[in-house]
């Protein structure tokens, strides 16, 4: 498939390496973020609009960039846990187009895994499929957890 990382494998994920997260003081949580597909080859997950609004009624850009670093570094834990620690490193968020309701959906994709550090892509589109924003992730892979 053409644009894909060499290096992933796809194979079922088994989501007990990843770190337990209470609900209290988590912020995806807080935003309603859900993740509806976790894999080795892509991580995808939803955001609603309401709630998550800047003052003009669009969705505000920080949540995009919250979704996209919520799907991102799950992607990178799945790939470097547990033997190492993800961390980001650098986000970019490019904003195409406004979303104004519904839900938001992002997949995110690695574009690059090794042994230090992991980069994704993360494209997020609303409820028509128009693509809303495109942004990149890298990721630092520590030896311990911070």
């Amino acid at each position: 498939m053409p644009g894909r990382c060499p290096k992933v494998r796809i194979v079922p994920v088994d989501p007990d390496p990843l770190p337990s997260s209470s609900a209290v003081e988590q912020l995806a949580d807080r935003m309603g973020i859900v993740l509806v597909k976790v894999g080795l080859d892509e991580v995808v997950g939803t955001l609603p609009v309401a709630g998550n609004r800047q003052p003009f009624g669009l969705l505000h850009g920080g949540a995009n960039a919250v979704l996209a670093e919520t799907l991102g570094s799950t992607l990178s834990a799945l790939h470097a846990m547990p033997e190492r620690f993800p961390v980001g490193l650098e986000l970019s968020c490019t904003h195409h187009a406004a979303a104004t309701e519904g839900i938001v959906t992002g997949v995110a994709r690695p574009l690059h895994v090794g042994r230090t550090t992991s980069t994704t892509e993360i494209v997020i589109t609303d409820a028509r499929g128009r693509r809303t924003c495109t942004a990149k992730l890298t990721c630092l892979h520590r030896d311990s957890r911070p």
